[in-house]
C-alpha cells in the first residue's frame, strides 16, 4: 500500500460525485504542495502517508470533507499552511477536522509529557465533538503502525503501548472492529514479539487442521438455508492474535477458546437470523452457556448479531455469528458504516447514535468536567471508559454496563441519583452484600431504598468507582 498514488484514490472514488472528486483532487494538490521536500523515516516522500490515510477512509466510504481532512491532516502541524487558508480553500468543516487532529504546539508546554497528555485529551474529546476526528486519527495511526519498523526500538514500544491503551479502545468505542483488531495485533507484535509469533504459528496450524471440517459445516448450513430459500453468505473467520493472547493470559488453552474459529452467516433480514439459528442448532449441538442475542440486546457500540457456540466435528467448539448485511457492515466498521448505510445524513446520525447509545458518552463528559489536570483526565478515562466492563442486570432484566471494579454504589447512582441517595441496602443474586461489593458479570442487583435514609454515608465516595457516583455523593454532602 506504500506505493499509493492519486490515481489509486480516483479509482476507489468511482461512485462519488464529480464535485466530490474535484474537491479531493484539490486537497491532494494542496497537501502535495505543502509537504514538498518532506520525507518519512522510510525515505518515502511524505505525501505517501496522507494518501494512505485517505485510502483507508475511502474504504469506509467517508464523506468528501473527511477525505480532504485525511489528505490535509498534517499540514497545520508540519507546514506553513494556516487554518484560515484551509477554511477559505475548502470549507470551515474541513478546517475544523484538520484542526481537531492537529497536535497542540509544543510552545504551549514546559515538557514533552505535558504536551503528550494534553494532546491525548484533545484526541479523546474528539468523540464528543465530531466523531470524524477520531476516525481520521485512527486511519492515521493505522498507517503509522503499519510502517513502524522504520522507528527506533524504544520509539516503537512507546507508540505501540499508546496505540494499545488509547487508539484500540477508541476504535472499539465506535465499533470499528477491523481497525481495532489490526491496531491490537500490530501493537502486540512490537510489545511482545515472541508471544505474537508463537500464537500466530499455533493459530495457523489450528486453521490448517480444521479448515476442511469448517468448510463441511459451511457447506452443510449453506445447503439447508438455500433449500429453505434463505439468501445467505457464509465466511470462515479466525480470532485476532491479541484476542487469543488475552484468553491465554486469562488461563485458557488455545485449543479450548470457543470463538477461536467462527462462521459468519449473513442473511437478508432479522427473521431469517433466528431461522438460521434454528437450522444450525438442528445440525450441531449448541453449547447453551455461550449463546448471546446482540440483535435485541445490542452492545453499546451498536454491534448487533446472534452468537451461538456449537460442537462441530470431533467435538471442537465453533462459534456462529448470524446477522444481516447491514449488521455486518456495522460489525466490521462501526459508526463509519453509516457512510455506506446513511449517505448524506451519515455524520449527524453518527454523532446522534454515539451520544444516545454509547453508554460511556456521558461518562466521558463527566470525567472531562471533573478533571482539569490532563494526566489525571487520561488516567481516569483509561480506568473508567477504556477499561474492561461488567454487565449486570436489574431485577427486571435491564442490562447495565459499568467499568470493571464498580460497586453496588456505582450501580445505584447509574440507575438514578435518588436511588443512590436513598439506598439502605443491596441484594446481589438474592444475597445481602456490603456497599463495597465489587460487581461481577451476570450479577442481578436489587437496591433497597428508604425515604428515611438521609443521603449517602461519608465513606461512600472512596468506595465508589465511577466519577459520576463520586460527584453525586459530594454534591449531597455539600447540601
Amino acid at each position: 500500500m506504500n506505493e499509493l498514488t492519486l490515481k489509486d484514490l480516483l479509482v476507489k472514488m468511482n461512485d462519488y460525485s464529480k464535485e466530490d472528486i474535484e474537491k479531493v483532487v484539490k486537497a491532494y494538490k494542496f497537501a502535495d504542495k505543502y509537504h514538498e521536500g518532506q520525507y518519512r523515516q522510510s525515505g518515502e516522500p511524505y505525501i505517501i502517508h496522507p494518501l494512505n490515510v485517505c485510502y483507508t477512509l475511502l474504504e469506509m466510504h467517508a464523506d468528501s470533507d473527511t477525505l480532504c481532512a485525511g489528505l490535509l491532516h498534517d499540514v497545520l502541524e508540519d507546514t506553513d499552511a494556516t487554518y484560515e487558508e484551509i477554511a477559505f480553500e475548502f470549507n470551515p468543516s474541513v478546517a475544523k477536522l484538520v484542526d481537531g487532529v492537529t497536535k497542540i504546539s509544543k510552545l504551549n508546554f514546559s515538557s514533552k509529557i505535558e504536551m503528550k497528555y494534553a494532546n491525548t485529551r484533545k484526541i479523546i474529546n474528539g468523540l464528543t465533538n465530531d466523531v470524524r476526528i477520531i476516525i481520521i486519527k485512527l486511519a492515521d495511526r493505522l498507517h503509522n503502525m503499519r510502517t513502524l519498523e522504520f522507528k527506533k526500538k524504544e520509539k516503537q514500544q512507546e507508540i505501540a503501548l499508546e496505540t494499545m491503551e488509547i487508539f484500540a479502545p477508541l476504535a472499539y468505542s465506535i465499533g470499528a472492529y477491523r481497525i481495532k483488531c489490526d491496531l491490537e495485533d500490530l501493537s502486540l507484535m512490537y510489545l511482545k514479539n515472541y508471544e505474537y509469533n508463537s500464537i500466530l504459528e499455533r493459530r495457523n496450524k489450528i486453521e490448517e487442521t480444521n479448515k476442511s471440517n469448517l468448510l463441511d459445516m459451511l457447506n452443510t448450513i449453506n445447503t439447508i438455508l438455500n433449500d429453505k430459500n434463505i439468501p445467505n453468505e457464509i465466511k470462515i473467520k479466525t480470532k485476532n492474535i491479541y484476542g487469543i493472547y488475552r484468553k491465554i493470559c486469562a488461563g485458557e488453552n488455545i485449543n479450548d477458546i470457543h470463538d477461536l474459529m467462527a462462521l459468519r452467516v449473513i442473511v437478508d433480514e432479522i427473521d431469517n437470523c433466528y431461522q438460521t439459528l434454528g437450522v444450525i442448532h438442528s445440525k450441531y449441538k449448541p453449547f447453551n452457556e455461550m449463546f448471546k442475542d446482540y440483535i435485541y440486546n445490542p452492545k453499546s457500540n451498536l454491534y448487533r448479531s446472534l452468537h451461538t457456540t456449537v460442537f462441530g466435528y470431533d467435538d471442537r467448539l465453533v462459534q456462529a455469528r448470524i446477522r444481516t448485511k447491514d449488521m455486518d457492515q456495522v460489525a466490521s466498521y462501526g459508526l463509519t458504516a453509516y457512510w455506506y448505510l446513511n449517505k448524506d445524513s451519515a455524520r449527524d446520525k453518527m454523532q446522534e447514535d454515539l451520544k444516545s447509545k454509547w453508554q460511556d458518552f456521558d461518562s466521558l463528559l463527566e470525567i472531562n468536567s471533573a478533571f482539569r489536570d490532563n494526566e489525571e483526565f487520561v488516567s481516569q478515562v483509561k480506568k473508567e471508559v477504556f477499561s474492561d466492563k461488567v454487565y449486570v442486570y436489574t431485577p427486571k432484566g435491564e442490562t447495565i454496563k459499568l467499568p470493571k471494579g464498580s460497586t453496588v454504589i456505582d450501580f445505584a447512582y447509574k440507575i438514578h441519583t435518588d436511588i443512590g441517595n436513598s439506598m439502605v441496602s443491596a441484594i446481589v443474586n438474592d444475597k445481602d452484600v456490603s456497599f463495597d461489593y465489587v460487581l461481577q458479570n451476570g450479577d442481578i442487583v436489587k437496591i433497597i431504598t428508604s425515604v428515611l435514609q438521609y443521603g449517602p454515608r461519608n465513606d461512600w465516595e472512596e468506595k465508589a468507582h465511577t466519577t459520576f457516583a463520586k460527584r453525586k455523593i459530594r454534591e449531597f454532602s455539600k447540601k
